[in-house]
């Protein structure tokens, strides 16, 4: 079954990704320790990471979605928007909206600016897309918490 032109243009346009040079570094070791267990998601990982810039962790906009940052996005499929907080996976927890970057849903937001679009094809083979609506620093309280 052919898919639909529209399907593979959303697929082609990728956004632009940046990324910090201090999450890079644990990001690429992260994924390379996955490749055995989830190759797919590994494999998604480092694809994304070898195409985004790269900067100092200072030098990072604030309308990047990045490790430690709040991040409002609309899921298309689901038609609704979820705001999650990015962490590395042994800081995950999805019932207080702590977000593993090693997730498929991870994998899609890291590096994406406010207003950025991701679409991806499911193992199912289904289209999935997300845009970032709104990134934000946590506020003080959720960092008490975490």
């Amino acid at each position: 079954m052919l898919a639909m032109p529209t399907s593979s243009h959303l697929l082609r346009r990728r956004p632009r990704l940046i990324i910090s040079d201090q999450d890079l570094v644990r990001l690429e070791a992260m994924a390379a320790n996955k490749l055995s267990q989830d190759p797919d998601l590994a494999n998604r990982l480092l694809e994304e990471l070898g195409r985004a810039r790269i900067v100092s962790a200072h030098k990072l906009p604030h309308t990047v979605a990045a490790i430690g940052r709040n991040v409002t996005y609309h899921d298309e499929t689901a038609a609704r928007d979820r705001t999650v907080t990015l962490v590395f996976p042994e800081n995950a927890d999805i019932a207080s909206g702590r977000v593993s970057v090693m997730t498929p849903i991870g994998v899609a937001l890291i590096g994406l600016s406010e207003g950025a679009s991701f679409h991806w094809e499911t193992r199912a083979h289904a289209i999935r897309g997300l845009t970032v609506l709104r990134v934000a620093e946590p506020r003080l309280t959720e960092l008490v918490d975490a």
